[in-house]
């Protein structure tokens, strides 16, 4: 695959990167760099963490990167996930790579990493150690936004260490593009900036969209890379998200009363799930409604769908239909693969657990 072509599939992936002209320069002298995402095992798993997942790592792959996932245990059990019970953190993280596997990732070609593997390593704490050194309290407070805390709340002392482990993370792996949501851009940030100054390599940084809540948007000053972190799908709010094992009455329920006003195509999430994830797995979407309605229509683009929504040529509830069953036949292996087996002990396991923000 030639150059550009590459660089397209990357710029599908990343909302931003930073910067173009590193990343150029990095797929002009490596064929396959190391891309990286890491995950907290925090519960149940919505389709933002799933299916748009399975999607950027599959078109990464597909632009030549050797794909690295790490299984971020330790930095949960750092940030108070499903109460600080390491073994449930651990338990929730083997479900995660289930999903996975049910949602079409080849886990064959993945490398993934554990955490709890990396800190047996006395040379991945002189790295955490590194970073620790190169910063102040104040810019390691400032990237609270990645565990998904403010700077104004009261940090345990654990929490401190999150930032320095990540920007580790990225140092011991010898990775060179960190791909993962904008809400992981400020540690990202970090560690492009101390990384020459200790004798690594400096990531490029491609930052993925952030697929949106089911509720409607608040009214704030926030805009750019806040507001799309303010929007984000969280499991915190469980009628907001569609999780991966979501049943056909779940999902169809919670669009129903999703937020999708007639004609408003900003901050519309069933329009982004649209966009992101029903386009990236279908040419056509097809909305079937009564003749005295209109009959059934076809849209063979999101483009298409967009401006046909926006100019009210059609209604959000014959839109919200079609979305949910897009979305259940997506859903629909996952669910059967965790019917049976070890997936659904896991799956048995993690829905018992009390997640805590």
């Amino acid at each position: 695959m030639d150059l550009n072509k590459r660089l397209d599939l990357i710029k599908q992936v990343g909302e931003e990167i930073i910067t173009e002209e590193d990343l150029s320069a990095l797929l002009k002298e490596n064929p396959h760099p190391i891309a990286y995402d890491g995950f907290e095992p925090s519960g149940n798993i919505h389709i933002a963490q799933g299916i748009l997942r399975a999607i950027n790592i599959s078109k990464m792959m597909d632009a030549g990167c050797k794909f690295k996932i790490i299984i971020a245990d330790w930095h949960a059990w750092a940030n108070n996930k499903l109460g600080g019970n390491l073994d449930n953190i651990q338990t929730a993280g083997k479900y995660f790579m289930e999903v996975w596997k049910a949602a079409g990732v080849d886990m064959s070609k993945i490398e993934v990493i554990w955490a709890s593997d990396l800190v047996k390593d006395d040379k991945y704490w002189a790295k955490v150690m590194q970073v620790a050194r190169n910063n102040t309290v104040k810019r390691i407070v400032r990237c609270s936004q990645i565990m998904g805390r403010s700077e104004k709340d009261s940090l345990q002392a654990s929490q401190i260490l999150y930032p320095c482990m990540q920007a580790a993370d990225i140092f011991h792996l010898d990775v060179d593009i960190c791909q993962l949501g904008m809400d992981q851009r400020k540690v990202n940030m970090l560690a492009r900036e101390v990384a020459q100054k200790l004798g690594y390599k400096k990531p490029v940084a491609v930052h993925h969209h952030m697929l949106m809540g089911l509720s409607q948007p608040p009214k704030t000053d926030l805009s750019g890379a806040e507001r799309g972190i303010e929007l984000k799908m969280s499991k915190s709010k469980p009628d907001t998200a569609i999780f991966m094992t979501d049943s056909k009455e779940d999902i169809k329920r919670k669009l129903n009363k999703a937020y999708c006003p007639e004609g408003i195509i900003e901050e519309n999430p069933i329009l982004e799930y649209c966009r992101y994830i029903i386009f990236e797995k279908i040419k056509v979407l097809k909305i079937e409604r009564p003749e005295k309605w209109g009959g059934n229509l076809e849209y063979n683009s999101y483009q298409e769908l967009e401006t046909a929504f926006e100019n009210k040529k059609l209604h959000p509830m014959d839109l919200k239909t079609a979305v949910a069953i897009e979305i259940d036949k997506l859903l629909e292996p996952v669910r059967k693969h965790f019917e049976s087996g070890k997936a659904k002990e896991l799956f048995e396991q993690v829905k018992n657990f009390q997640v805590t923000r």
